[in-house]
């Protein structure tokens, strides 16, 4: 994995997660009817740090769920490594709520479908918005994320690496070389 540049730093993602927390708020009108809902793996660790800031400025907590969207990947099959399959938790009712789907990176929205494919299986909400913390471009599927982060340009040579302090040890994006393996 070689660096080409880091693109936001820990401040920076903790800035980022404040805006966006304030943006469903005012998009929603309020946590009234809202359920975030992160996207294993690290859109779990964005959706819980986007509840603790919803929940420090409007006093009260959002529903929440974490999902895992794997075998619903229309290119899990593809892949050459076994897949390693998560517990979607969910324990919410679905039905007729503001789903927030939150997840790190948008690609070609592959990841995206797998999860309103699998959120459809769990009930019928009123609405799905997709949040994200980078738009990197390069849609395979007509997909539009509600809020983004940050919009980060790239070329088909390129990836972005989100790291969370959760899983990684740091609070980070960087643009690197894309290795042989695509990312979602």
């Amino acid at each position: 994995m070689k660096i080409k540049a880091k693109i936001i730093d820990k401040d920076g993602i903790r800035r980022t997660i404040t805006r966006l927390a304030h943006e469903i708020l005012e998009k929603n009108k309020g946590l009234n009817n809202l359920v975030l809902i992160g996207v294993r793996t690290r859109g779990e660790f964005i959706a819980h740090r986007l509840r603790e800031k919803i929940s420090e400025i409007d006093g009260s907590e959002p529903a929440f769920g974490i999902l895992d969207v794997t075998l619903y990947r229309d290119d899990f099959r593809r892949r050459l490594k076994q897949p390693e399959v998560s517990v979607t938790n969910i324990t919410c009712d679905l039905n007729d709520k503001d789903i927030i789907l939150i997840d790190d990176v948008l690609y070609t929205g592959r990841t995206v479908r797998g999860a309103l494919d699998a959120l459809m299986d769990l009930g019928r909400p009123n609405t799905i918005q997709l949040c994200v913390l980078v738009d990197r471009g390069h849609r395979e599927l007509p997909i539009k994320a509600d809020f983004i982060g940050k919009n980060i340009p790239t070329s088909i040579n390129e990836e972005i690496k989100v790291k969370l302090a959760e899983l990684d040890g740091e609070d980070s994006v960087y643009l690197i070389e894309s290795p042989e393996e695509e990312e979602d």
